[in-house]
């Protein structure tokens, strides 16, 4: 099978850690953490902010959104549907995304949380609301629109989390398995469900369309799934034309996917892989079609990913073009460079974040950790 995976690099289907060309680099990278807010914020799970916009929008998990300005956190929340939003387990306000042209006069924010109202309770849902006309730091509760709803009824966990735009100026949702072990409903090879997926939808209006070019998998009249096979999908991230999936394992393997942006139709190999093992039990398995992480880890050194950014900002040049990543119970601070074939990764001595919840990224590509016991932090040169 390893034949088959490196035939594939030559088609640039997939890249070179699928052929072993990955390493661990004896170079520590040197940042620090900076302490941007210890206190005041509950459940901190996401922070973003539009292009070249110097305020902090952070996500709260119980249901708000809230803006750090000047330094400051404002005591009114930019956004509060608290008593909408389940909290059991893994459920919560999972993220946020503004639209691409935000700066020019497109407006509009998506939000993505879990519903708590009877008879959704537990659904996966998207809705995007309007910058109010009065306050440029609030959203307008009454102008929400739905976007989209997920029924994932069955447990609290593996809900995915994070919407985004991509390159292509399309809407992307990573969508969990559905919970329970090992995927038992089997969603993630099931292509006629949206679970264990990463969806690709054109929000230009709505209701949403689904683009022209989506992949069609086999044995469903839905395209809205742009890949498949993922078993918790909590954090990725594009940069550029490439796309970094973390994708969260179950109890031996925890993987980095990266892939070009605009490659259609992968399948990343939940429940048949978990990260570079063939699961349940590390046999034998028919790895035919399936896209290899080209990071994995296992539970030695930690229990789940937690997947950062790119970095691009200008506080750190060496750092540029490095992927940032934490562990869930490790609190380590990685990166990962991808040069001349080669996966490298690295760690940052004497540095821990904690138990990290999140990544975020600013207007100017600067990265931030968010932490369980409600800090945000930036990375920094040492």
């Amino acid at each position: 099978m390893r034949m088959w995976h490196c035939l594939a690099l030559s088609l640039g289907l997939l890249l070179p850690a699928a052929c072993g060309k990955s390493t661990s680099g004896d170079l520590p990278f040197a940042v620090q953490l900076q302490q941007v807010l210890g206190s005041g914020l509950s459940g901190p799970i996401d922070l973003q902010a539009p292009p070249n916009d110097s305020r902090l929008f952070i996500a709260e998990r119980p249901g708000r959104i809230r803006v750090v300005q000047g330094g400051t956190l404002l005591p009114t929340p930019v956004l509060d549907i608290s008593s909408r939003v389940y909290t059991q387990g893994e459920a919560g306000l999972l993220s946020f995304a503004f639209h691409p042209q935000f700066a020019s006069g497109q407006p509009f924010v998506f939000v993505h949380f879990v519903e708590s109202v009877t008879g959704n309770q537990g659904n996966i849902v998207v809705e995007r609301y309007s910058v109010s006309t009065s306050d440029p730091n609030l959203l307008d509760a009454a102008s929400a629109q739905l976007v989209i709803r997920i029924s994932h009824a069955a447990n609290n966990n593996h809900y995915g989390g994070r919407v985004a735009f991509g390159p292509d100026g399309m809407f992307y949702l990573s969508v969990g398995d559905g919970g329970g072990g090992g995927d038992p409903s089997g969603n993630s090879q099931n292509a006629t469900t949206l679970l264990g997926k990463l969806l690709r939808l054109d929000v230009s209006t709505l209701p949403y369309t689904i683009p022209p070019d989506n992949p069609v998998f086999p044995g469903t009249a839905r395209n809205e799934s742009w890949a498949i096979g993922l078993r918790n999908p909590f954090r990725y991230a594009f940069d550029g034309g490439q796309l970094y999936i973390a994708d969260v394992g179950q109890d031996q393997r925890e993987e980095i996917d990266v892939v070009q942006a605009n490659s259609a139709g992968l399948n990343y190999g939940w429940n048949l892989m978990e990260g570079l093992r063939c699961f349940p039990n590390g046999g034998q398995c028919n790895m035919t079609g399936l896209t290899l992480p080209v990071y994995d880890y296992d539970h030695n050194q930690g229990c789940a990913i937690i997947g950062g950014y790119v970095y691009r900002g200008a506080a750190i040049p060496d750092l540029r073009g490095s992927y940032l990543f934490s562990d869930l119970c490790s609190g380590w601070l990685r990166s990962l460079l991808m040069a001349n074939g080669v996966v490298n990764v690295r760690q940052a001595p004497n540095v821990s974040v904690g138990t990290p919840f999140s990544f975020g990224q600013d207007g100017f590509g600067e990265v931030y950790v968010l932490t369980s016991d409600g800090r945000v932090l930036q990375i920094v040169k040492q």
